[in-house]
């Protein structure tokens, strides 16, 4: 099992946007999360989801790559989430593996 990790770094005022804006486009799923900053580097915004593995992953990373929409997503929140890169300076990307 992996710990997946985007971590984004949102422009001044615009974090909790980012926050809702993720949490809207996410499915409820205990697999996933939303977090902000309490200390640290503010405007920190991080997604993380847990995988079963690197091919599981790329296989996410593909149909989101592929440009085609989530039938499973409202279009309304489809077309604000193709616009959050305008809501962040930077960000990056962790994966840890599960140590059981």
């Amino acid at each position: 099992m992996l710990v997946v990790r985007e971590i984004f770094i949102a422009k001044p005022g615009q974090a909790s946007k980012l926050a809702k804006l993720f949490k809207k486009g996410f499915p409820p799923d205990p697999n996933y999360r939303v977090m902000t900053d309490l200390v640290g580097q503010y405007n920190t915004v991080v997604i993380e989801m847990l995988v079963k593995n690197l091919a599981e992953f790329e296989r996410q990373m593909e149909e989101y790559r592929s440009g085609k929409p989530d039938p499973n997503m409202d279009p309304k929140v489809a077309e604000e989430m193709a616009k959050y890169t305008d809501l962040y300076q930077t960000g990056r990307r962790e994966i840890f593996q599960i140590v059981e």
